[in-house]
């Protein structure tokens, strides 16, 4: 018969990982809305910022970046958020992060218009969900 060994230290990941999905599962009200988990890839889902456009509007979509900026609305926060392909605005009623913060976001595309001397200066947006 093999013995199997298993160090204290990946005891103690394997715990750790399991308490982490327990603690996600029990949180979560069934609803996927207001995902904003710090430092975790999930892959596939995620869209580059660059790959956003109009053409996605009312579309929705995760991103994860960094923030690099916020702007405080009268109800809500603004985030400018950063993941190496471009940047974008994402418009939420948390109120918590903070510059340099990774965050992986959803929200619905959205484009605001703003023709000007027969020029558009529109901008894609998010509106998290």
């Amino acid at each position: 018969m093999q013995q199997i060994k298993i160090s204290s230290g990946g005891l103690f990941s394997v715990v750790l990982s399991f308490s982490f999905i327990t603690g996600l599962s029990a949180c979560s009200n069934g609803e996927t809305s207001g995902i904003n988990f710090k430092n975790l890839n999930i892959g596939a889902n995620v869209t580059q910022i660059q790959k956003i456009t109009q053409q996605d509007q009312n579309n929705t979509v995760y991103i994860q970046g960094k923030v690099e900026k916020t702007a405080s609305l009268i109800k809500q926060k603004a985030y400018q958020i950063n993941d190496s392909t471009g940047k974008i605005w994402v418009i939420t009623n948390q109120g918590n992060f903070q510059v340099g913060e990774q965050v992986v976001l959803k929200g619905n595309v959205q484009y605001k218009s703003i023709p000007l001397a027969g020029k558009e200066y529109g901008e894609i947006y998010l509106e998290e969900k």
